[in-house]
């Protein structure tokens, strides 16, 4: 009886959730939904003979699940201004072209200036993929990305996050469910680490991956595929089965074990995964003993009164670890 009872919960839970934080309007439909679920869920208890209960709760759980397995991500809802031109991106020949690089300006994290640009990049010059962690509280959770670096001096950061609506507030709860669609940020550096580091203040960390030519070219390769193939055919995000790490690593063509392993779950613990897969570096063993100091010499240090200007990218290399540092 416990045991029945516990999974009535979990599915009660798990179905009022998915219709409160869905993406049904108006939103009284939405939040009618999710209360009528729950209630039928609760009152069916009361229902005699027992197997009406049973029923009608069978008819709620297939009901539900029906239009949950059915509900399509979108790409035509009004969204969040940092997400709402998404990046597109395609390769001629040796070149890639890349649409709608986004470039904010910020002067604070609610106040800033819209931006994007197009640019080309040269597959011949990329020299460098940086894993970077940003954490904002504690550190277990981290968000993840990569930034692509060629030698003519560009940088190209990557990230993988929620694409939000205008009408919801950021919600972690809501990324277990059809509440956000996947979104690549294809940004500037100076956006998409720079809001990070000199307007939110959070820590940031950066760090070389140690990556053959080969392998980096068919890394930055599979982001324009995906950004590409998004625009045509949107995916949900989903906090534990693809969200900013798992993203990476499928776009890395990792094997499936490191895609659940605990430490991309804890998100936080990414870049030591990343040390013990030795895709960091390289780095000098006598300096760098152990992942410890190399983490701690990895965060990115921004003097007082820094400004996030045109050499930001070489900037906040300088005190890094070689190879990044001078």
């Amino acid at each position: 009886m416990i045991g029945l009872r516990s999974v009535l919960g979990v599915v009660t839970v798990m179905g009022t959730g998915a219709l409160y934080y869905s993406t049904l309007m108006p939103d009284a439909l939405r939040l009618g939904l999710s209360a009528a679920f729950a209630a039928v869920m609760v009152g069916a208890g009361w229902l005699r003979p027992a197997r009406r209960g049973h029923a009608a709760r069978g008819v709620a759980v297939v009901a539900l699940t029906g239009w949950y397995v059915t509900d399509p991500p979108r790409n035509d809802r009004v969204w969040a201004e940092e997400y709402a031109i998404p990046a597109d991106a395609w390769r001629e020949g040796n070149m890639v072209h890349v649409r709608n690089v986004r470039n904010f300006r910020y002067r604070s994290v609610t106040d800033y200036l819209p931006a994007w640009y197009d640019a080309t990049y040269d597959l011949g010059k990329l020299d460098r993929v940086d894993l970077v962690t940003s954490y904002w509280a504690g550190e277990n959770i981290a968000h993840v990305f990569l930034s692509f670096g060629f030698s003519d001096g560009q940088h190209l950061a990557m990230s993988i996050e929620t694409r939000r609506q205008a009408r919801f507030p950021y919600s972690t709860i809501a990324g277990f469910f059809h509440h956000y669609e996947l979104f690549y940020v294809t940004a500037d550096e100076r956006d998409l680490i720079g809001v990070r580091t000199d307007v939110r203040r959070e820590r940031v960390y950066l760090y070389r991956l140690d990556l053959s030519p080969a392998v980096r070219e068919r890394l930055f390769l599979s982001y324009v595929h995906a950004i590409h193939d998004i625009i045509r055919h949107p995916l949900w995000y989903n906090t534990l089965g693809d969200n900013c790490t798992t993203g990476i690593l499928a776009r890395a063509g990792a094997q499936l074990r490191y895609r659940f392993d605990w430490r991309i779950i804890l998100s936080g613990h990414t870049a030591s995964m990343a040390y013990d897969m030795n895709l960091l570096g390289p780095y000098d063993p006598k300096r760098y003993p152990d992942f410890a100091a190399l983490h701690g010499a990895s965060r990115i240090q921004r003097p007082a009164g820094a400004v996030i200007g045109p050499d930001y990218s070489t900037a906040i290399r300088a005190t890094l670890p070689p190879p990044e540092g001078p």
